[in-house]
């Protein structure tokens, strides 16, 4: 999860000339809240609900249930006693299942001793964008913003440049960099990193970071909605995720849309506590991720069900990935504390993680028997919209680096693993930031434990969709290894191979030039970065301009044409794919997040 720019692929804040009455249309209506019942049945949707997906069936509903270390049952927390430890390696690259997951992010394991090297297990995915009318950006207020639009932090100075604009950090170093010109946005990340997002003409957006894996994402229409398929390379392999568009709170966001479900029976299992707590041996102990972070986390010494299992994986792969992106990146390391005393992630901070997970189960498994019976699945009953208004509390693991706001508006920084709460009550209208509660972190200039932080839609958006992904990838390894290295062993209803979905199936081909075009976003980006530290001088000279002036406004957008008797093709060429198609035999309705159009016999016939 990396630091998102307010552009987004649907974003229609250019002029468009018309020769019809103009008009606002509204979103598509959401489908019905995914449920599921006792019996792992399909029904139809119910009607749109926040409260929470039922929990699955299946798997035993006796044995030790309590969190490790907080309750009867369990001798102590997280220690880093337990079974011998071999080293890091990666999940078997043969293995067949869903294709989602990310192959050089594999959780520690021991399965494959000639898997890939732990260095190619990065770690977190760059986030979405924000949609139209985000600050910063046409259509939104534009005050308190840095160049990529962002809350700016105190003593910043955003200053104009001849293609857009720099924002500058107190010390003077460069933060953020607009270049209208190639479309591209930059973010200087307070650990080193920089991350580089392209908006190009076709409606594809590139995101490209030294030490990490890069993404080409290209949208796609299926059954009239919205998807985006993303194209990961990272070392010499390519692999794709897939995500759903919707709007909230007037930010466009993608939720993680897996490309694959499971059983019924197995997310039964996977939900469920074992009947009794099993120790694993998870291979790390010797690796330098774990002996650098000891101070932070250390694994759970017995495991009551799944969720306590994969929250372990979850925290451990998100430190292996924060790890190897720095030695990557040749990154300055945070400092760990001196030895001694408790890990940060403490056992009651860890159990709220395995709430989550459990929660994330019980949504897929709902989702799954939807898509058995190919019924739309509600992207905001999938993504933040129903995680921020149930009235909860839930918790987020940040999956990438990452700067933020604190309240005292200073910017400090967040890394993979760090643990995040979101405490309710749901979130007032027109907000487009979350106030976070910062349950861990690492020290050095990360944000302070307890601290309140102000955080983008997209951002926490994207530790949902990267919780859900982690847990899918490990369920394919809890799958694998059921039965195996002291897991108890899964039915034989739960062993049935996952399905792939129909939209994934239905995905655009994989970018023929995809690395080729990531490393040059990279290359452009230090033109960029000397282009406008040569053009904007640094805070106090002439020309620069406190953090809360606006940005200069971007260069004007071009015009686009719509008139009757356009064909469809020309209208996506000029418009990129709608978010929502009604089709209704010979005649289609294209709604885009500033107008509808009409087609009649593939040609405009009207424009609202």
């Amino acid at each position: 999860m990396n630091r998102k720019f307010p552009r987004q692929a649907h974003c229609l804040s250019m002029a468009v000339v018309v020769l019809l009455a103009a008009g606002l249309a509204s979103p598509a209506a959401r489908a019905g809240a995914p449920q599921n019942n006792s019996k792992n049945k399909s029904s139809p949707a119910p009607a749109k609900s926040t409260a929470r997906p039922s929990a699955p069936s299946g798997g035993s509903t006796s044995g030790a249930g309590a969190h490790p270390g907080m309750a009867p049952g369990v001798s102590h927390g997280p220690t880093t006693s337990g079974p011998a430890h071999t080293g890091p390696t990666t999940g078997n690259p043969a293995r067949t299942g869903p294709t989602t997951s990310n192959p050089t992010r594999t959780g520690p394991n021991t399965s494959n001793p000639g898997g890939h090297p732990t260095t190619a297990n990065t770690g977190g995915h760059p986030t979405a964008t924000t949609g139209a009318g985000t600050p910063g950006h046409p259509g939104g207020n534009t005050a308190g913003r840095t160049a990529t639009g962002h809350v700016a932090p105190a003593g910043s100075h955003t200053s104009a440049t001849r293609n857009g604009a720099v924002t500058r950090r107190p010390d003077g170093r460069v933060s953020d960099v607009h270049d209208a010109r190639r479309g591209m946005d930059i973010h200087h990340s307070l650990n080193g990193s920089r991350h580089v997002e392209v908006m190009r003409g076709d409606h594809s957006r590139v995101y490209a970071e030294r030490g990490r894996p890069g993404f080409i994402e290209r949208r796609y229409n299926y059954r009239g909605h919205d998807f985006a398929r993303r194209s990961y390379y990272w070392h010499g392999h390519e692999y794709n995720r897939y995500y759903r568009g919707y709007y909230y709170h007037g930010v466009f966001v993608n939720a993680y849309a897996p490309g694959y479900y499971f059983a019924p029976a197995f997310y039964g299992w996977a939900y469920n506590p074992w009947v009794t707590p099993v120790a694993f041996a998870w291979g790390f102990a010797a690796a330098p991720w774990y002996g650098f972070y000891g101070f932070y986390f250390t694994p759970y010494p017995v495991y009551p069900g799944p969720a306590f299992w994969l929250t372990d994986y979850i925290i451990s792969s998100d430190l292996q990935a924060e790890y190897a992106a720095q030695q990557e990146a040749n990154l300055q390391a945070q400092a760990a504390p001196p030895p001694g005393g408790p890990p940060v992630l403490t056992p009651e901070i860890k159990a709220e993680i395995a709430d989550e997970v459990k929660a994330q189960i019980a949504l897929e498994n709902a989702e799954a028997q939807q898509n058995a019976q190919s019924q739309d699945i509600d992207p905001a009953s999938s993504g933040i919209a129903r995680i921020l208004g149930d009235g909860r509390q839930h918790v987020f693991v940040v999956a990438s680096s990452l700067d933020v706001v604190n309240a005292n508006g200073a910017e400090c920084a967040l890394s993979d693993g760090d643990v995040l709460q979101f405490a309710g009550p749901p979130l007032p209208e027109n907000t487009q930031e979350v106030q976070l509660i910062v349950l861990a972190s690492k020290g050095g200039n990360e944000c302070a434990r307890t601290s309140s932080v102000t955080v983008g839609m997209n951002d926490v958006q994207e530790m949902q969709n990267h919780m859900r992904e982690t847990i899918d990838q490990g369920l394919q390894e809890l799958q694998a290894k059921q039965g195996q290295g002291g897991l108890p062993p899964a039915p034989a209803s739960a062993m049935a191979p996952p399905v792939q979905t129909a939209f994934a199936q239905n995905a655009p081909p994989p970018e023929p030039n995809g690395v080729a075009d990531v490393n040059q976003q990279l290359a452009q980006a230090d033109q960029a970065d000397q282009e406008a530290a040569q053009s904007a001088p640094p805070a106090g000279m002439p020309a620069s301009m406190d953090a809360g002036a606006a940005p200069p406004p971007p260069p004007p957008p071009a015009t686009v044409n719509i008139a009757l008797g356009q064909s469809i093709d020309q209208v996506k060429a000029q418009l990129g794919p709608p978010l929502t198609i009604i089709d209704l035999g010979p005649k289609k309705i294209y709604k885009y997040k500033d107008m509808k159009i009409t087609f009649k016999d593939g040609k405009v016939s009207n424009v609202e």
